[in-house]
């Protein structure tokens, strides 16, 4: 019995040294969102300027779904880039490494994993980093030159000039700038993967702030985006929106609506173009593109009030394919927003002849339920088509149709808001 004791004694202090070891190698493990320190420096006093630091939204394609890393305390992964070229700076930092109190635990390759994704031709000197910040004047935007806008900056009290270019990898330099500029996707795509730029049926387009800079004109990065064009039996392409991003320093002032709606208006003017589309697109990117649609349609005159109000219609699907390159199922949309905005929804009758227009489109799939029900009462036996239809419950579908419509009601009356404030 004693040595029973004994032995229950040894295994709860066994257990009792393991959890304090747990408790202390626990310290030594990062958030890699918050240790990632990303900057955009125009000026030397931007590297020393906490507010000019912004951090990822993910990073789990380099460290694992639980975004963290272990073996380091205050782990700080520096990634700052020249404003315009993008020039890269990468030190890593920390106050403590488990190597100096543990002999038998390793670090995770924190620095190795950064060098898969940023090209070639780093600094890790930060007197190197300066000196390249300095030569930044010498920096001019790539490709050419499609449409020039402003915002009003509140702060400054001023307006802001931006450039919207077109680029391709025959413009010196651009391949390279491009390498450097695509490390931004896996910190702000969630499934971001980088592009095969040997493929000639991409384009680029560049968004570019200029600014002041001891008397010169100077360029910063402001955003991208990627278009493949796809072949289209016999003559045709179709441009296909696969990667955008406005970095976060310039995000929630209008700039991928300009970039969203130039990149259309550029397309426009070329015969052999469909229509054009987009890749896996995000809400975001849907609400974006339902703006900029919506915006351009409004000078087409099959969608002018007096032919809202007659429905849909072949004129519209075509007219807006042919003018601007939207396919039938995107002007179906934007005639729904419009034909919303041009309806009294206080008017019961009114409200309910676009309700059920609405919902007659959404109808369809459960539709198909009902005809896929029909045939299983042909060749089910009763118990599997008593499954089946608690499956396809009616009432079910209805509730299911009726949230669709209220949900998409609320996506096309912020679409609405956000066209009147502009």
């Amino acid at each position: 019995m004693r040595g029973s004791i004994t032995f229950l004694l040894l295994q709860c202090s066994e257990m009792a040294g393991i959890n304090a070891m747990e408790k202390k190698l626990a310290e030594y493990k990062c958030d890699t969102n918050q240790a990632i320190c990303l900057k955009l420096a125009r000026f030397p006093e931007d590297l020393e300027d906490e507010g000019t630091t912004f951090h990822p939204e993910y990073s789990h394609q380099l460290y694992g779904d639980d975004e963290v890393a272990f073996g380091y305390k205050g782990l700080q992964i520096q990634l700052y880039y020249t404003a315009g070229n993008l020039n890269t700076l990468f030190k890593i930092k920390y106050t403590a490494k488990v190597t100096e109190k543990f002999d038998c635990v390793e670090p995770d390759d924190v620095e190795g994993k950064i060098r898969e994704v940023i090209p070639a031709g780093f600094c890790s000197n930060t007197d190197d980093f300066l000196a390249l910040l300095e030569k930044e004047a010498n920096f001019k935007p790539f490709g050419t030159l499609l449409h020039t806008y402003n915002v009003h900056n509140e702060e400054a009290g001023e307006d802001i000039t931006y450039q919207i270019y077109k680029a391709d990898m025959s413009c010196p330099g651009f391949r390279e700038y491009h390498e450097r500029l695509q490390t931004f996707l896996m910190w702000f795509i969630e499934t971001a993967s980088f592009i095969d730029v040997d493929d000639e049926r991409w384009d680029y387009f560049l968004i570019f702030e200029k600014y002041n800079k001891d008397g010169e004109t100077l360029f910063a990065t402001v955003g991208y985006m990627t278009v493949y064009n796809y072949y289209v039996y016999p003559d045709k392409t179709r441009p296909r929106v696969s990667q955008m991003l406005i970095l976060p320093s310039f995000q929630g002032e209008g700039h991928g609506a300009q970039l969203l709606e130039a990149v259309h208006r550029f397309y426009c003017t070329i015969p052999e173009v469909l229509d054009i589309t987009a890749e896996d697109p995000s809400e975001s990117y849907i609400r974006l593109r339902d703006f900029v649609l919506l915006k351009l349609c409004q000078a087409l005159p099959s969608f002018s009030t007096e032919h809202l109000a007659q429905g849909f219609s072949q004129e519209m699907a075509t007219e807006a394919q042919e003018k601007l390159k939207i396919n039938k199922k995107h002007a179906r949309r934007v005639y729904e927003i419009m034909r919303l905005r041009t309806t009294d929804m206080s008017d019961l009758e009114k409200a309910r002849t676009y309700r059920l227009e609405i919902k007659r489109r959404l109808i369809g799939p459960y539709k198909k339920n009902q005809r896929e029900l029909a045939k299983m009462r042909r060749c089910l036996r009763p118990e599997e088509l008593c499954n089946q239809m608690r499956q396809m419950d009616l009432q079910m579908q209805h509730e299911e149709l009726e949230k669709s419509y209220q949900e998409l009601l609320s996506e096309y009356r912020r679409v609405i808001e956000r066209l009147a404030q502009a």
